[in-house]
């Protein structure tokens, strides 16, 4: 329960603060200097980067699709634009991340998102629900990456799609110190962040 009360503070003081958005999408001053500094990647290689993540969405997709986490919704709202025909379901943990995310999604009249805050690794949802599950940039923040794996491919319907991006220990020196010695102190990431068989 500690570790989960850990994240949870983590998510509240990221989810409250407005420079994620701006590092998240390497938009703003000081999130171009995190995304050269940490990840060495300036915005547009950052956009190149989250496009790939995001390629498993056909254009026009009219589905079922989960996105956990849906975090502040800065990188998917506007793609859920081009999707009216989907059936969209957004978890978080934070209820501050999604808070901000369902406010997106009513700035821009997104009408077909149901949002939820929920554990990935316990998800309330039937076998075989969903066509497409998106994960961008949350799961190195997951307690249980195991139970959340487990979980996501349980509610994946057979050939369906499961994309996104999210940080592996070892892939990048310079990132694994930042994560190290801010990230993990700061309860932003947690391991294992290792390579799981899917």
């Amino acid at each position: 329960m500690e570790r989960k009360e850990a994240i949870r503070g983590a998510y509240r003081m990221t989810g409250g603060n407005s420079f994620y958005d701006g590092m998240i999408t390497c938009s703003t001053l000081s999130g171009k200097a995190v995304c050269r500094l940490v990840w060495a990647m300036n915005k547009a290689e950052n956009d190149a980067y989250l496009e790939k993540a995001m390629s498993g969405i056909p254009e026009h997709f009219s589905g079922k699709l989960l996105e956990v986490p849906v975090g502040t919704g800065i990188l998917t709202m506007p793609v859920y634009q081009t999707m009216p025909e989907a059936d969209i379901t957004c978890l978080d943990y934070s209820p501050d991340m999604m808070r901000q995310a369902q406010e997106k999604a009513e700035h821009l009249q997104l009408k077909n998102i149901t949002f939820r805050q929920g554990d990935v690794g316990a998800l309330s949802y039937a076998d075989d629900t969903f066509d497409i599950v998106l994960s961008l940039n949350g799961f190195h923040t997951f307690p249980d990456k195991e139970a959340a794996y487990r979980e996501v491919f349980r509610v994946l319907r057979a050939g369906g799609t499961f994309c996104g991006c999210f940080y592996v220990m070892g892939e990048h020196k310079r990132a694994d110190w930042f994560v190290r010695h801010i990230y993990e102190k700061a309860g932003f990431s947690r391991r294992p962040m290792r390579r799981f068989p899917v």
